[in-house]
């Protein structure tokens, strides 16, 4: 009684994508410890792009060619491994001595 409210069809019927298999196997792969790792890395990758689109204003290029582009790359990424280190060094612990106050 409710089926003509939904549809006018005699039969029902679920399709399922040619590829769907394929993507069944992938989400599987995506439960993997492997694939975890993986995802971590990229993510700090990823950050360091955005990073470099959003706070250093990187959205564009200014050199042109390769060259250019390899050489600004190579630019940005120092300052973000310095701010990085920078930071790492101000909350570092004071290296010890090696003297002992008992």
């Amino acid at each position: 009684m409710l089926k003509p409210k939904c549809t006018t069809a005699v039969a029902r019927k679920v399709t399922r994508d040619l590829n769907e298999e394929l993507r069944d196997q992938v989400r599987a792969l995506a439960n993997t410890e492997a694939f975890q790792q993986s995802h971590r890395e990229r993510k700090k990758v990823e950050m360091r792009f955005a990073h470099m689109k959003r706070i250093l204003r990187r959205d564009r290029f200014r050199l042109r060619g390769l060259s250019g582009i390899k050489d600004e790359v190579l630019l940005t990424a120092t300052a973000q491994n310095l701010r990085r280190l920078a930071r790492l060094l101000n909350h570092a612990p004071p290296p010890s001595t090696g003297h002992c106050l008992a």
